[in-house]
């Protein structure tokens, strides 16, 4: 198994870290986006959007972070990670929804602008992004997970852009409840870390 990725990339992080949950061993291959790696043909015949992560499984091509939890979750037959009843599966795509929009455009966005110098209003997407904090802090006051009593691919699929959203100025020392969760995914066996930005190039972006 292999997982096209770029160390910075908060979604290919989401691939790397619950491939490493499940304890599923996995060759990372680094797609280095500086040099357009992601927008030449051999790249682009794994997937045509140039975006990573791409997961390999043999014959078996899956882009996009969220799908790829999902395949994998169904792969390890880990019905505890993606449930199969109807109800405890739509809490997961619930969140798998939020973390496809407002934590794109919020906190994700927010560190964009200071981490790769994208175009958005930095005032705008950190509004954003507070605006989604707040909502999980109210979820999460009487809960320990998102989607259901046990981690499932909902909490694996929106933590790496929160756990890095003080890189794009989004401060979370007013979300006690949010801290405590990122905090109990770090704490999960077989978690691996997502690389910290180096302040110089973050100071080279900004």
């Amino acid at each position: 198994m292999k997982i096209h990725h770029h160390p910075l990339s908060g979604h290919a992080h989401r691939a790397v870290l619950f491939a490493s949950l499940l304890g599923l061993p996995a060759e990372l291959v680094e797609v280095d986006l500086a040099a357009g790696a992601h927008k030449q043909p051999a790249f682009l015949a794994l997937n045509p959007f140039g975006q990573v992560p791409v997961l390999e499984d043999g014959e078996v091509v899956i882009a996009d972070s969220n799908a790829i939890l999902v395949y994998l979750a169904k792969r390890a037959g880990r019905s505890d990670w993606l449930p199969e009843d109807a109800q405890g599966a739509a809490a997961v795509q619930r969140w798998l929804s939020v973390a496809a929009g407002e934590l794109a455009y919020g906190p994700a966005a927010a560190r964009l602008v200071t981490v790769f110098g994208a175009a958005f209003n930095a005032e705008e997407v950190i509004q954003r992004a507070h605006l989604l904090l707040g909502r999980l802090e109210q979820h999460l006051a009487k809960r320990d997970w998102l989607a259901a009593d046990h981690p499932t691919i909902a909490d694996v699929a929106v933590y790496s852009y929160l756990a890095r959203a003080p890189e794009g100025n989004v401060d979370l020392r007013g979300y006690p409840g949010v801290q405590g969760f990122l905090q109990r995914i770090e704490a999960l066996p077989g978690f691996v870390p997502f690389a910290q930005t180096p302040a110089g190039l973050m100071a080279a972006q900004a």
